[in-house]
């Protein structure tokens, strides 16, 4: 299965392999025209299996192959490891003819993908996401992106990748907490545009969590096909795509207060559960929206607010830092932070949060 779309009159697609090996991949490199140079890039998490074989693929292309493995956690979201990828490519002498082939999550698919755009001015990019939130979410819409002074993509641009390869073998492997941690971008995309997504999420559970691929892929293409909606014609945020943040304003307000303190405390897509809660319920309060998403992420066993978490003596500090990080989000305008108000299921709109007070209560009463 391959999904085509269009941004600017260029081409550019997603293909869904089913085979254990890559042969998808193979056939796409091997009808590509370049120099035969390529970095692939390997978050060093990944499965070696699911790496044997890909590499024996490309070798199979007639491709030079230089591997680079990273360390895909967030704490390298950073200069050094877009710069670590940038001195690959000099040292090596790759061209804008040459590839770079990423292989990893949603940190090491944004950081290779502004070190593609970076050099040169921009070379040949593809991308293999092998966590559940990169699949559903980050591998598509071309977003790119550091953290630098404790902004999270406070540096970045957009530089989308000519194929994303969603794999069989990769989501078999995905350990489960990862698995699940996808789950809440899916449901993001089912509240603001197919409500579908949600009845099959509600009536398939068994099937998602045994990762039936029949099942998996047609939920994942569903939510990407939503994705291309709000950015095909707004690559640049500049207003229908950001209908694509909802829940992120709160979401990375409470992953940036976790910075330094232990980065492996909360996923991103598990922020984004509890971020879409806090943005219904500045909202409305408690309202039947709230309760049908909370128990959708009670459904699927993931949490809905902070309460799991061994962080008692530091409360009073994190709910200071989470309020104070609202305001550092990239999409305020103003003097306002900006979310995303869910006005029914499968309709959204841009707002501003005015009421500081309101923004508080929502800190107090839904993530802690």
């Amino acid at each position: 299965m391959i999904i085509n779309y269009k941004i600017n009159k260029q081409n550019y697609k997603i293909t869904f392999c089913n085979n254990k090996e890559s042969p998808d991949i193979y056939k796409a490199l091997s009808k590509l025209y370049c120099d035969k140079k390529l970095l692939l890039i390997i978050d060093n998490r990944l499965n070696k299996r699911f790496t044997k074989f890909l590499f024996k693929d490309l070798k199979k292309c007639g491709l030079k192959v230089t591997l680079l493995r990273v360390s895909g956690s967030k704490i390298n979201k950073n200069k050094k490891f877009l710069f670590k990828i940038i001195d690959k490519l000099i040292e090596k002498k790759f061209t804008k003819k040459s590839v770079l082939l990423s292989c990893g999550g949603g940190v090491v698919g944004d950081v290779s993908a502004l070190a593609s755009s970076l050099y040169l001015r921009g070379m040949i990019y593809y991308h293999i996401p092998t966590t559940m939130t990169a699949i559903v979410d980050s591998c598509l819409g071309g977003k790119t992106g550091i953290n630098y002074k404790n902004i999270i993509n406070s540096i970045g641009n957009y530089y989308h990748s000519q194929n994303v390869f969603i794999s069989k073998n990769v989501i078999e492997l995905i350990p489960n907490r990862e698995f699940l941690s996808g789950i809440p971008e899916v449901i993001k995309c089912g509240l603001i545009h197919n409500h579908k997504i949600l009845q099959m999420l509600k009536s398939d559970k068994e099937k998602c969590l045994n990762r039936d691929y029949t099942f998996l892929s047609k939920l994942i293409k569903l939510s990407l096909l939503s994705k291309i909606n709000f950015f095909k014609e707004d690559v640049f945020e500049q207003l229908k795509r950001l209908n694509l943040n909802f829940g992120h304003t709160f979401a990375h307000a409470i992953e940036m207060s976790f910075k330094g303190k232990n980065i492996d405390i909360l996923r991103h897509g598990e922020a984004v559960g509890i971020g879409m809660l806090c943005e219904i319920y500045y909202f409305e309060g408690k309202s039947k929206k709230f309760l049908m998403l909370k128990n959708l992420l009670d459904y699927y066993k993931l949490p809905s607010n902070l309460s799991h978490l061994k962080i008692i003596n530091k409360k009073e500090n994190l709910k200071r830092d989470i309020f104070k990080n609202i305001f550092l989000d990239k999409k305020r305008i103003g003097k306002n932070p900006r979310i995303i108000k869910l006005v029914n299921i499968g309709k959204s709109k841009i707002a501003e949060m005015k009421n500081n007070t309101k923004i508080k209560e929502t800190i107090n009463n839904v993530i802690f």
